[in-house]
């Protein structure tokens, strides 16, 4: 698997995410990586503008556009599935460290150190890049039941509940600044 890396990271464009839903909007791994990045970092800009903190933006941006790097491999593992049970959770975990290894190694060793550093989180950048990942599930979801697709409306729920369970202030502040311009069509954005 020589030199691999970038080869597979350029086939998240065809790895279906929502796989076992009907979607409206098909959605892929590498829509979805931009989404969540954009989306972290946007979260860490909140929290130093308006919560005090210090978080590395740019640093939290990249770590998140990695963030389900695995799942190249793996597919999209539907969230009910991934997490049925204890040991199913355990064995996609070891799947998804094993992949990571691979497609780290492929890389010259140069290289490998500096693309190691993305997948070594504190907790504080845990937590961004997961509320960022669960935010734009969620508004995958409002987008789905905008289309008339019916089909989202308990995963949306779900993420709603999930995402105010994290006790996190710039998720918070991002959904109610922010969440309503999604559901806006294209010619109201424009008008200032």
């Amino acid at each position: 698997m020589a030199n691999a890396f970038f080869a597979m990271l350029f086939r998240m464009k065809y790895i279906r995410r929502w796989g076992i839903m009907h979607s409206v909007v098909p959605e892929n791994l590498s829509t979805h990586s931009m989404e969540v990045a954009v989306t972290a970092h946007a979260l860490a800009i909140i929290g130093n503008t308006y919560f005090k903190k210090s978080y590395n933006c740019d640093k939290i941006g990249t770590k998140a556009l990695y963030h389900d790097l695995p799942e190249i491999l793996t597919g999209d593992i539907p969230t009910p599935v991934k997490y049925f049970s204890k040991d199913m959770r355990t064995a996609y975990d070891s799947v998804e460290k094993a992949v990571l290894k691979r497609f780290l190694s492929s890389l010259p060793d140069e290289l490998e150190y500096h693309y190691n550093a993305f997948f070594d989180y504190s907790a504080d950048e845990k937590k961004l890049i997961k509320a960022a990942d669960k935010i734009c599930a969620y508004l995958k979801c409002a987008e789905e039941e905008r289309s008339g697709n019916r089909e989202f409306s308990v995963a949306k729920e779900t993420l709603a509940k999930s995402i105010s369970s994290l006790n996190c202030e710039e998720a918070d502040y991002f959904l109610q600044k922010f969440s309503e311009g999604f559901n806006l069509p294209i010619d109201t954005l424009l008008v200032e």
